[in-house]
């Protein structure tokens, strides 16, 4: 054992290997402590813990780096398509136009949804939030669309199935909602223009697809597309370690990434930018509260879980809300003070020592606003995205030949043993 550390417990020392990633990180393998010691770690959160080898998604938060499969997503989010990112995701390497041409086929093929599930729409309260009737449709796919699982074809038409429908039944959900009548996908258009038509689309007023638009959600998309093990992908992979379906597990993720501290956190941002408008653009309120510690107030869109510099998604989105606006001509005032407030909080010595920089939820809702998307819809918008990384984690740990049952330990600080007292005499 050559990379190796140590811990010593009861002047017993006991030496544990060190694994190194391919980008030269290193991780301390405590698989066999508690074998060993009878000892386990504790680490709330999990953020010192690498729950598993992975060869998807590389980031690094002091750096400011993303790359799905070794490419930088700044070469993705200028050059490919949601497709091809999503294949590259999900099948390790980029497509060839064959291959691309193929995959895209079967989108089209598998977008459609069964007439049926438009019964279950119809049955959800019209409060309902569209996360959670995404998150139960896609559980009820496997009813409609049973999994098989025994020759590679089949797989791939299961995944493939997945990222159409999904994308199918999030518009549905939206026209459902709002008392419109259902778009069908068109086999003429591709995966992002496909989507918007069937949002946008009606009998009265035809709609038609900006390339401007059409450009900024493939960006918005891939950029969403995966993110290493977050909260959302823990979840489907820690489900699928259950061996369950992937459309429970897929289910799971969509609940998760739910929460205004996750997916919903750019939903979150539009209502707090909606508020500092409302309030006479109030910035110096907003900058006060946010520092008082004492204060429940949260800046949204600022700061990361891992990122200690700037989001590099955060610089794509940006300069992606600037263009479409631009050349849409759209004045939102909401972008205004969004750079107004990010201007005033990069200088600002408080956020710079504790590496409050904006991430991409700061500005991709101003961009879902531009193409007409309604906010309760942004966490869905994420969903979708997040999708191709969703398949390709819970493939890659369906694979793992050391796959083990998800099931950490705790540290029990209840009473100890304790005598049962009878209802009457207590």
């Amino acid at each position: 054992m050559d990379d190796y550390a140590k811990i010593i417990y009861k002047g017993k020392t006991y030496k544990l290997p060190v694994v190194t990633g391919s980008e030269g990180e290193k991780a301390i393998d405590i698989s066999t402590l508690r074998q060993k010691t009878g000892l386990i770690t504790l680490d709330p959160g999990f953020a010192n813990t690498g729950s598993c080898i992975s060869s998807i998604t590389f980031m690094s938060g002091e750096k400011g780096i993303l790359r799905y499969r070794g490419i930088p997503v700044e070469e993705l989010a200028r050059h490919s398509t949601f497709t091809e990112t999503a294949y590259l995701l999900i099948n390790g390497v980029l497509p060839t136009r064959k291959e691309l041409n193929r995959f895209s086929v079967l989108l089209n093929d598998n977008s459609l949804v069964h007439e049926d599930m438009q019964i279950f729409y119809q049955n959800f309260p019209r409060a309902s939030h569209p996360m959670g009737i995404l998150s139960s449709m896609v559980n009820a796919l496997r009813s409609f669309y049973p999994e098989l699982q025994t020759v590679e074809e089949e797989i791939n038409k299961t995944v493939t199935r997945l990222l159409s429908k999904m994308r199918t039944l999030a518009a549905m959900s939206y026209k459902i909602s709002m008392g419109h009548k259902v778009i069908y996908p068109r086999p003429d258009l591709p995966y992002c223009a496909n989507f918007l038509n069937m949002m946008f689309d009606s009998p009265v007023k035809p709609y038609r697809t900006h390339k401007e638009l059409v450009k900024a959600l493939n960006v918005f998309w891939i950029l969403h597309a995966d993110h290493e093990q977050n909260c959302s992908t823990s979840a489907v992979r820690v489900v699928g370690s259950g061996r369950v379906n992937l459309y429970a597990a897929i289910s799971a993720g969509i609940a998760a990434l739910w929460g205004p501290l996750h997916g919903g956190a750019n939903q979150a941002v539009i209502e707090m930018l909606s508020d500092i408008v409302k309030n006479n653009g109030d910035i110096d309120s907003v900058i006060k509260r946010a520092k008082d510690k004492n204060d429940p107030f949260r800046l949204m869109g600022f700061g990361h879980r891992v990122y200690k510099t700037y989001d590099p998604r955060a610089k794509i989105i940006k300069k992606t809300c600037d263009r479409v606006l631009k050349k849409l001509k759209i004045k939102d005032p909401l972008l205004d003070m969004a750079k107004e407030l990010e201007e005033r909080a990069l200088t600002d010595d408080y956020f710079i020592e504790h590496n409050l920089y904006p991430n991409i939820d700061f500005y991709s809702g101003i961009i879902l606003r531009a193409m007409g998307i309604p906010t309760n819809m942004f966490t869905v918008m994420f969903a979708i995205g997040r999708l191709p990384g969703w398949i390709a984690q819970w493939q890659e740990s369906a694979d793992d030949p050391k796959w083990r049952l998800s099931r950490p330990r705790q540290i029990y600080t209840g009473p100890t043993k304790s005598k049962y007292i009878p209802i009457d005499e207590r």
